[in-house]
C-alpha cells in the first residue's frame, strides 16, 4: 500500500495525471451556468425591457424557475455522478446549456418563450458546473485536495472576469440578441477537454492511496447530523443574498449614477476577487479550520454586500464588488471540501447535490425578492441592498455553531462510518451470492 508520504510526491509531479483532469475542470467551470448565467443576467434587463416591456418581478421569475429546477434536479445529477462516468452526465449538459443560451436570441414578446428557456437550462445547469466536476478532482487529489478545488473554481472567477464585459461590448455594439449567440458560442468551450480528459481516478487507485478512509457515510445517516443542517442553512441564506445581489448588480449601480461600463466592470472585479480569494483558502485550508476560514469568508461577503449599498461612486462599487468576490469567490471551495471532510466520499455528489438544493432555494427566492421590492418601488433603493446584507450576516452567525457541531459528533462519525462499511460489505457479499 501507498503510505500518504508516497501519494503526496505523485501528487507533486508535473506528470501526474490529475493535473490534466484539473486543467480540464478548471477551464469547463470557466463556461459554465456559474460564472455566465448569474454574472450576465442583469446585463439583459434593461435591454429586454426596453424591447417587450417586461417587468423586473417577471424576469427575475425566470431566474428563479432555472434555479428551482436546478434545486430539484441536483440530486438526481448527483446520483448519475456516483454511479457513470462524468463524461457520459458533463457532455450532453454542455450542449443542451449551450444551445438554451443561444436559443435565447430567438426571443419574442410571449414571455412563456424566456421561462421554458431557463428551465431547460436549470435542467442541465449543474452538469456544466463545478458540481459536475468537482466528484472527479476530489478522486485525483488527497494531500493536495483543497489547493486542487480551488485551482478548478479559479475557472469560474476567470469567467467572471472575462464574460460579463464582453456580453456588455455585444450588448452595446451589436443588440441583446447577439449578446445571447455569444453566450452559447462561449459555453461550448468546455466541450473539448471535458471529452478528452476529464475522468474519474481508477477505483484500485483511490483505495491505494486512501486505505479506505475516505469512503464516508450514507446519505440518511449524514441527513440525521446537526452539522449538515447548518451547511444546508448557511447555503440558502448566502445564496439568498448572492444571487439577489449579483443579478441586479448592474442595474442598481448604472440606477446609482455609474456607467454601464463601470457597472459590468464591477462585475469583473468582484469575479478577479474571487480567484485571488480562492487561491489563497486552497493554500490555507489543509493546514487551518475550514470551519474559520468558512466565518471569514462569509463575514467578508456580507461586509461586501454592505459597502455597495451606499456605493454612489466608481471606487466604492469596485472596493465593494472587490471585498464581496473575495468571499463569495471563496465560498465555494469551502463546501464541498466540508462535505468531503464531513461525510467521506462514498455518496459525495448526492450529499453535494442536496446542498445545491438548498443553495437554489435561496438564489431563486434573492432575485425574485428583489425584483418585487423594485416594481414596487420603481427604483433601486440603497435599503434593498442592506436586507441582503443582514441575510448574508445571519449565514455568518450560523457558521459559528458549525464547529460546535462537527465537535459534539466527532466520535459519533467512525462509528457510523464502520456501520456504513459493514452494512456495505454485506450487500456485496449478498450480490455475489
Amino acid at each position: 500500500m501507498k503510505t500518504a508520504l508516497q501519494n503526496s510526491d505523485e501528487e507533486n509531479s508535473i506528470s501526474y495525471p490529475g493535473w490534466g483532469v484539473l486543467a480540464a475542470a478548471c477551464t469547463g467551470v470557466m463556461v459554465s451556468f456559474a460564472p455566465i448565467v448569474p454574472y450576465t443576467f442583469g446585463l439583459f434587463l434593461d435591454p429586454l425591457h426596453a424591447a417587450f416591456g417586461w417587468k423586473r418581478e417577471a424576469m427575475g421569475g425566470a431566474f428563479a424557475l432555472a434555479a428551482i429546477t436546478v434545486a430539484l434536479v441536483s440530486p438526481l445529477i448527483g446520483i448519475l455522478l456516483d454511479r457513470y462516468p462524468p463524461r457520459r452526465i458533463i457532455l450532453p449538459g454542455i450542449l443542451v446549456f449551450a444551445a438554451g443560451l443561444a436559443t435565447l436570441s430567438r426571443l419574442t414578446p410571449n414571455i412563456v418563450q424566456f421561462y421554458l428557456t431557463f428551465f431547460v437550462i436549470g435542467l442541465v445547469a449543474n452538469a456544466t458546473a463545478q458540481f459536475a466536476y468537482t466528484r472527479t478532482v476530489l478522486t485525483w487529489f488527497t494531500t493536495h485536495r483543497g489547493v486542487a478545488l480551488a485551482l478548478m473554481l479559479t475557472g469560474s472567477g476567470i469567467g467572471s472576469i472575462l464574460i460579463p464585459p464582453l456580453t456588455q461590448w455585444m450588448i452595446q455594439h451589436h443588440g441583446w440578441r447577439s449578446g445571447f449567440l455569444l453566450l452559447g458560442g462561449i459555453a461550448l468551450l468546455g466541450l473539448p477537454l471535458s471529452a478528452l480528459l476529464v475522468r474519474n481516478r481508477p477505483e484500485a487507485a483511490i483505495v491505494r492511496a486512501e486505505h479506505h478512509a475516505d469512503r464516508g457515510m450514507t446519505v440518511r445517516a449524514a441527513m440525521r447530523t446537526t452539522a449538515f443542517w447548518i451547511l444546508a442553512v448557511i447555503t440558502i441564506l448566502s445564496a439568498f443574498s448572492e444571487n439577489g445581489l449579483v443579478t441586479n448588480l448592474a442595474p442598481m449601480l448604472t440606477q446609482h449614477g455609474l456607467l454601464a461600463a463601470t457597472a459590468a466592470l464591477a462585475l469583473s472585479v468582484r469575479g478577479g476577487a474571487g480567484i485571488l480569494g480562492r487561491l489563497g483558502i486552497g493554500l490555507a485550508i489543509d493546514r487551518v479550520s475550514p470551519e474559520r476560514i468558512q466565518t471569514l469568508v462569509l463575514a467578508l461577503a456580507a461586509a461586501g454586500t454592505l459597502i455597495l449599498a451606499f456605493a454612489d461612486s466608481a471606487w466604492t462599487a469596485l472596493l465593494g464588488a472587490a471585498v464581496l468576490g473575495v468571499g463569495l469567490g471563496s465560498e465555494a471551495d469551502v463546501g464541498p471540501y466540508l462535505l468531503a471532510r464531513y461525510f467521506g466520499r462514498r455518496h459525495f455528489s448526492v450529499l453535494y447535490g442536496l446542498t445545491w438544493t438548498a443553495y437554489a432555494i435561496g438564489g431563486a427566492t434573492g432575485p425574485l425578492w428583489i425584483g418585487h421590492l423594485y416594481d414596487r418601488a420603481g427604483t433601486y433603493l440603497p435599503q434593498f441592498i442592506v436586507y441582503l446584507s443582514v441575510v448574508a450576516f445571519g449565514a455568518v452567525i450560523l457558521s459559528f455553531f458549525l464547529q460546535s457541531a462537527r465537535e459534539s459528533r466527532k466520535s459519533a462519525p467512525e462509528v457510523t462510518v464502520n456501520a456504513d462499511m459493514q452494512l456495505e460489505g454485506q450487500e456485496l457479499e449478498a450480490d455475489s451470492a
